[in-house]
């Protein structure tokens, strides 16, 4: 991919076709607009895009017939950008045929453009989400990617605290990048899980060893801190350190020397450090578990990484890009999620977090014998059925997607104490719409947890 993702608009609106235009520049996009099929056809032929944004309404035909005209033409082994639509009520039966023919997606009218962006930003990215060029679509991952171009020209030693598989490695890595960014060129990652390591052999491993320094020692080897000298040294689980191998590290830490075993000559080492815990390190310190100088020295500039279950963009956002990249490395048995199963995802808590999503991915991709993952390729196991028991849906589309968009309203009226204002800003439109998708759904709004609070 270039440096600044390509998509071809095809639209023939002009006032959602210049908003489409201006929105995707300012997010870094180079954009050609398209107003009708066989210009973007033509265009489509000759030039690669990363992505493709077409309406399916078009005033020469319709955004399918250049998907399916397209995909006719091509070779295998030219495959063609990921088609995203966009659909009005009268042609989401015609995005759904669209997707099972391989379009990438569908947005339906009015959309939510900050999640356009994103998606479409999501497919131009060829290596998420193992690059960890991005961590999340959620506020609390955004804030943490925009900072992290200044905590890497100016933090030295960061603390990553969160759940196990939040994603606080990918964290690290993101920091590395940016780090050998600034740097002007690759710089070593060194990630050692403390958890891992046998106490016996950590000493071993961390410090190095000089030949003949205890049984088997027959060459030297340089440890894992010296390995790091230049780069960023990265601590996973910090937090289950033995209290003897603390008390070391802070000394490599203060001096910035490290002895061999069995050595007689200090190495200076010079690294970033990167610490990750999913403990408690300040009740640690309080409970003689963790020493309090040590801790004092990693705990600079801490981030805090949310569960999954409490940043539900990000579920979303994992789910599609998991599905891409298995699509990617699969391409002969190419996956796609349908609307009810997101729902489902979206519903269930995730207590292993990303990594529990990432494999449950993995696994419903391997074992579902159709392309399209339904419920059952995540939940036929009982052990993994949701803690909340899907909705019921009729077999028409319009009322399975109006059943989804009311309880989805329902459930952020609520968590928002019926807070008409707030709700709408949670989710991304104005008051006045909320009102009449609120009396379009048969909807009320939900006593305030505080009665005399006022929106």
């Amino acid at each position: 991919m270039s440096a600044h993702p390509q998509l071809c608009l095809i639209e023939d609106d002009a006032i959602m076709g210049e908003s489409l235009v201006d929105r995707f520049r300012l997010e870094g996009f180079d954009v050609d607009w398209h107003r009708a099929g066989e210009p973007a056809r033509r265009a489509l032929a000759r030039r690669r895009y990363d992505a493709v944004l077409s309406d399916i309404r078009l005033p020469d035909g319709d955004g399918g017939q250049v998907f399916l005209g397209l995909l006719r033409e091509r070779p295998s082994d030219a495959p063609l950008p990921p088609f995203i639509f966009i659909t009005g009520y009268g042609t989401i039966d015609r995005a759904v045929e669209l997707m099972k023919a391989g379009a990438a997606d569908y947005v339906t009218k009015p959309f939510d453009l900050d999640r356009l962006v994103e998606r479409v930003r999501r497919l131009c990215e060829p290596h998420l989400p193992g690059d960890a060029t991005v961590l999340g679509a959620s506020a609390a991952m955004r804030r943490i990617a925009e900072a992290m171009p200044r905590l890497a020209a100016q933090a030295e030693t960061l603390l990553i605290v969160g759940e196990s598989g939040v994603g606080k490695e990918h964290v690290a890595r993101l920091y590395h990048r940016h780090y050998c960014a600034l740097s002007g060129g690759e710089r070593p990652f060194v990630a050692v899980n403390c958890a891992a390591l046998p106490e016996s052999l950590m000493e071993a491993e961390l410090f190095g060893y000089e030949r003949g320094a205890f049984t088997g020692a027959s060459r030297p080897k340089r440890g894992l801190l010296e390995q790091a000298d230049g780069g960023v040294l990265f601590l996973d689980e910090v937090g289950d350190m033995p209290l003897a191998m603390q008390a070391k590290l802070l000394r490599v830490l203060q001096d910035r020397v490290v002895m061999r075993l069995g050595g007689q000559v200090p190495a200076k080492v010079g690294f970033r450090l990167v610490c990750a815990t999913h403990r408690d390190l300040k009740a640690m310190v309080g409970q003689g578990q963790f020493r309090d100088d040590l801790y004092y020295r990693i705990d600079v500039i801490t981030l805090r990484i949310p569960p999954l279950r409490e940043r539900r963009d990000d579920i979303v956002h994992y789910l599609h890009a998991f599905v891409d990249d298995f699509n990617r490395r699969h391409p002969g048995a190419r996956r796609r999620v349908d609307a009810r199963t997101e729902h489902l995802l979206l519903r269930y808590s995730w207590p292993g977090n990303v990594r529990e999503l990432k494999n449950a991915v993995e696994r419903a991709c391997i074992l579902s014998p159709a392309p399209l993952l339904s419920p059952a390729a995540f939940f036929s196991d009982p052990l993994h059925e949701p803690p909340v028991s899907a909705p019921e849906f009729s077999r028409s589309l319009a009322d399975y997607l109006a059943a989804v968009e009311r309880e989805f309203i329902q459930n952020v009226l609520q968590e928002h104490g019926g807070q008409i204002g707030q709700t709408a800003e949670a989710l991304g439109i104005s008051r006045k719409n909320l009102w009449e998708r609120m009396r379009r759904l048969g909807l009320s709004q939900p006593r305030a947890a505080d009665p005399t609070a006022q929106d």
